[in-house]
C-alpha cells in the first residue's frame, strides 16, 4: 500500500509477491514490469547480477534504513524524504571536518581574495595615464592608502595619547610660514587652472578629457596633480591642532574631509587626470582655499590682527557657496543631450561630492552659529597685562590654579577697567 493513500495498490505483476529466502528466479516477471531488487550491501537497490538463472538468496531488506522505508513484501512503495534527523547527521558529517582542513580552507580563501586584489591593483596601474606615471606617489595607491591611515591614527588615537601629559606648543612662526605659503600655493593651482584651459579654451560645460601631449593637456596634467598633492600637505593643518591640544577642532567633519580628498583624487589623477569638466571643484576648492588659509594667517598673527578676524562665520558661508557652485555645475552632465565624458563614473561622484558635503557644512553652520552649540561661553576670561580687549583669552605672566590655593593675579591686572587687589 502506498503511503498516504487508503485504496489498496494494485499489483502490477500476476505472480504472487517475492518472498525473501525462497529462492525463486525472477526471470517469470514481465521486462515491462521489472523492479530493482534489494542488493546484499545496503538492503535495497538493484541486483548487481544479471544472471536469470541464479537463485536470489538475500537478506530481507532494513527497515530502519530510509531508502526502504514504505516499501511492502514485494519491494514497491513510494519513498520518503529524509527526516529532520537524517539531515542534521548529514550536517553533522559536514562539520565534523578537522581543525586542519578547517585552516587549509581558511587560507585557500584568503589566497584567492589576495589574488583578486593583486589583480585589481594590475587593472589600475595599466590604466594609468602615461603622462602622470612618474609623478610622486602615482606609480601604486597603496602609498596613498597607508599615508591617510596614519594621518586618521595619529589625529584620533595617537597624537592625543602622546600630548595627554604635555603642554601645548605655541608654534607660532611654523603656522604663519605654512599658510603663508598654503596662500601662494592655492593662488598658484588657481592661475594654473586658468592658463591650461577654464580661462581660455574650456566651455565650462561639457569639456572633454585631453588626453593629448599639446603643452596646454600637459601644463593640465600638472595642475591637478599639484592640486592632488596639496592635499597631503593640507593633512598638517591637523597636526598644529595635535600639537596646540586643540582636539574640540579636530571634529569628525574636518578628519573625513582631509582624507577624503586625496584618497579620491588619487583615482581622479590616475585615469583622467580630471581635467576637462573633472576638473572645475578643484579649481574653486583651491580659490577657497586662498581665503581660508589667509584668514589663519591673521589668527595666528597674534592678538592685535584679532580686530581683523570678525569675518570668521562666513568663512562656512564661503564654504557651502564652494558646494552650491560645484554641484550646480556638473550637474549639466544630466541635462545635456550629449556629452562624452570619458570617465563617466567620475561625474557622479563629484556631484554626490558636492552634495554631500553641503550636507555636512549646512549641518556645522545650524549647530555653531544658529543652535550655538560650538560658540565659545561668555564667562569672564582672563586677560593679557593692561589689555581690555574683549576676543584676547590669554594670560601673560600669569599663574595657574594649585591644590589648596585660589586664583592669583599679576600686579596691575585691569579688569574691567579696575585694578585688581592682590
Amino acid at each position: 500500500m502506498v503511503r498516504g493513500s487508503s485504496r489498496p495498490r494494485p499489483s502490477l505483476s500476476p505472480h504472487p509477491p517475492f518472498h525473501h529466502g525462497q529462492g525463486r528466479p525472477i526471470t517469470n516477471r514481465p521486462s515491462a514490469h521489472k523492479e530493482a531488487e534489494p542488493s546484499t550491501e545496503t538492503g535495497c537497490g538493484p541486483e548487481t547480477s544479471k544472471s536469470p538463472t541464479v537463485p536470489l538468496n538475500l537478506p530481507p531488506p532494513d527497515p530502519s534504513h530510509w531508502c526502504c522505508r514504505g516499501l511492502g513484501s514485494s519491494g514497491l512503495g513510494v519513498l520518503p524524504a529524509p527526516t529532520e534527523q537524517e539531515l542534521r547527521a548529514e550536517d553533522l558529517f559536514s562539520a565534523g571536518l578537522s581543525q586542519e582542513q578547517k585552516k587549509k580552507q581558511v587560507v585557500t580563501m584568503l589566497g584567492e581574495a589576495w589574488s583578486n586584489i593583486l589583480e585589481l591593483h594590475n587593472s589600475v596601474l595599466l590604466r594609468t595615464d602615461v603622462r602622470v606615471r612618474d609623478y610622486p606617489l602615482m606609480q601604486s595607491p597603496v602609498g596613498n592608502i597607508l599615508i591617510l591611515l596614519a594621518y586618521v591614527s595619529f589625529s584620533v588615537y595617537i597624537g592625543p595619547r602622546l600630548m595627554a601629559n604635555r603642554k601645548p606648543y605655541s608654534l607660532k612662526p611654523a603656522m604663519l610660514l605654512y599658510n603663508l605659503s598654503m596662500v601662494l600655493l592655492n593662488a598658484y593651482i588657481v592661475l594654473e587652472f586658468l592658463l591650461s584651459g577654464w580661462g581660455t579654451t574650456y566651455t565650462w560645460r561639457c569639456d572633454l578629457v585631453d588626453t593629448s601631449t599639446s603643452p596646454e593637456a600637459l601644463r593640465m596634467v600638472q595642475v591637478c596633480w599639484l592640486f592632488y598633492f596639496s592635499k597631503f600637505i593640507e593633512l598638517l593643518d591637523t597636526v598644529f591642532f595635535v600639537l596646540r591640544k586643540k582636539q574640540g577642532q579636530i571634529t569628525f567633519l574636518h578628519v573625513f574631509h582631509h582624507s577624503f580628498m586625496p584618497l579620491t583624487w588619487w583615482w581622479g589623477v590616475t585615469l583622467t587626470p580630471s581635467s576637462g569638466m573633472g576638473s572645475f571643484h578643484a579649481m574653486v576648492n583651491a580659490g577657497i582655499h586662498v581665503i581660508m588659509y589667509f584668514y589663519y594667517g591673521l589668527s595666528a598673527a597674534g592678538p592685535r590682527f584679532q580686530k581683523y578676524l570678525w569675518w570668521k562665520k562666513y568663512m562656512t558661508a564661503i564654504q557651502l557657496v564652494q558646494f552650491v557652485l560645484v554641484s550646480v555645475h556638473i550637474s549639466q552632465y544630466y541635462f545635456m543631450e550629449k556629452c562624452d565624458y570619458q570617465v563617466k563614473w567620475y561625474i557622479h561622484l563629484i556631484w554626490m561630492y558636492g552634495v554631500f558635503f553641503f550636507l555636512l557644512f549646512s549641518n556645522f553652520w545650524v549647530q555653531t552659529y544658529i543652535k550655538g552649540k560650538r560658540l565659545p561661553a561668555s564667562n569672564d576670561k582672563p586677560k593679557m597685562n593692561g589689555s581690555t580687549s574683549e576676543p584676547i583669552a590669554v594670560v601673560a605672566n600669569g599663574k595657574h590654579k594649585e591644590n589648596g590655593h585660589v586664583s592669583h593675579y599679576t600686579n596691575g591686572k585691569i579688569v574691567m577697567g579696575k585694578v585688581k587687589e592682590i
